[in-house]
């Protein structure tokens, strides 16, 4: 793989970073900033910047309104988006609903949704877990019954993000049962205003509300919100989720909190009266964890610039998640007693009541326990070496 860069390549990176330094919403970054979690109307306006410039739908083909960046043009904006404090685009709709729209739905479908999606007017939920069918998902049950020209659902999905924001909602239902689980799973889309769908707040440990439970009673959904042919349900989800997967990678994110980490490092007075930095277990640590960001990198460009086999993405999503996490725990163990304290950071001023501690270490106790849950959603660890372990035995 050859990994020099060239010299438009890097004329790209300049543009990008000077879009992020000169016309982003300087607000938005401040919030982040500052520990502040965002609102509704912060990612839309923050897409909304991103598509000023035709920089929103970074992953799509320019025929449907993309930027038709090439796989190092991707990386280096994701870079510098990270970089810059840019919150994560919100992934729903446009990295994971929009190339199934692109590659499976009529050409209707994808004039009625996909502008919505490019230019924000709409944001998405996605409907895969249940209570009974969480990382065995071929076991869901939500049941979509035909009637005339509709379908009748009825069940509940379960920890879906940003339900209470959404619009829509893209679904794996049940519309027949066959000797295999996989069998019978359709793919509808279903507007979150339709009469019988009820959106109930689950709480995280970190105290936000990104989750639901989103219930659903008699609920018609017409028969042209299926994407694709029913029963194939099972095909269009595994397509997505090689785009889920890919997309935990935030190498660019990695990066650049490790730096700050360094840099704070630097300033923190040991117990043993020395810098941080050079107490020995945790310099090797920072060390270990810089290293491991760097072959993560290499992988990860490997996949954007050639085939992604299920293989690959199984084995970014475990090393990628698994790096989230050792990042928030060396963080933890830099802000020592600061990491105790722990505010609801809802407020502008949430800080003030903690004169003495870290300001890093709230921030970073609620980023440890939200990415808790990362080497579970999208596919569990124990799910991604599952399909390592198949792919061996062929």
């Amino acid at each position: 793989m050859n990994l020099q860069r060239s010299a438009a390549d890097e004329a790209f990176r300049v543009r990008v970073r000077e879009f992020f330094a000169r016309d982003y919403p300087r607000d938005i970054l401040e919030k982040v900033r500052a520990g502040q979690r965002l609102t509704r109307d912060d990612h839309v306006r923050s897409q909304k910047a991103l598509q000023s410039r035709g920089w929103f739908a970074v992953t799509w083909p320019a025929q449907f309104g993309g930027p038709g960046f090439t796989a190092w043009q991707r990386y280096l904006f994701d870079e510098e988006l990270e970089r810059a404090g840019v919150p994560n685009i919100m992934p729903m709709a446009v990295i994971y609903l929009g190339p199934v729209l692109m590659a499976f739905g009529t050409p209707e479908q994808q004039q009625r949704w996909l502008p919505d999606i490019l230019e924000s007017r709409a944001l998405w939920a996605q409907g895969y877990s249940e209570p009974e069918a969480g990382s065995d998902l071929a076991s869901l049950g939500l049941q979509a019954q035909r009637d005339g020209e509709d379908y009748v659902l009825n069940g509940t999905k379960i920890w879906t993000t940003q339900a209470h924001w959404a619009d829509w909602m893209f679904c794996l239902v049940r519309t027949s049962r066959g000797a295999r689980k996989q069998e019978g799973i359709s793919f509808i889309c279903v507007d979150m205003r339709t009469p019988g769908v009820r959106v109930h707040p689950l709480i995280t440990m970190n105290g936000s509300h990104e989750l639901n439970r989103v219930s659903f009673e008699d609920v018609r959904v017409p028969l042209a919100n299926r994407v694709g042919d029913e029963g194939q349900g099972w095909h269009y989800a595994n397509f997505l989720l090689q785009h889920e997967r890919l997309s935990y990678a935030h190498i660019g994110r990695r990066k650049a909190d490790v730096a700050e980490l360094r840099r704070l490092a630097a300033a923190i007075e040991s117990r043993n009266g020395c810098r941080l930095l050079d107490e020995p277990l945790f310099a090797a640590r920072l060390a270990s964890l810089e290293i491991e960001i760097a072959v993560l990198e290499v992988a990860v460009l490997r996949a954007l610039v050639g085939n992604v086999d299920s293989k690959a993405v199984a084995m970014l999503k475990i090393k990628c998640t698994e790096c989230a996490q050792h990042v928030t725990e060396l963080y933890l163990e830099a802000a020592g007693p600061g990491m105790s304290p722990y505010p609801q950071r809802e407020t502008a001023d949430w800080a003030e009541g903690l004169r003495g501690v870290a300001p890093f270490g709230p921030v970073w106790t609620d980023a440890y326990l939200f990415d808790r849950a990362q080497t579970i959603y999208g596919g569990t660890t124990e799910i991604q070496k599952n399909i390592l372990w198949r792919s061996l035995e062929r």
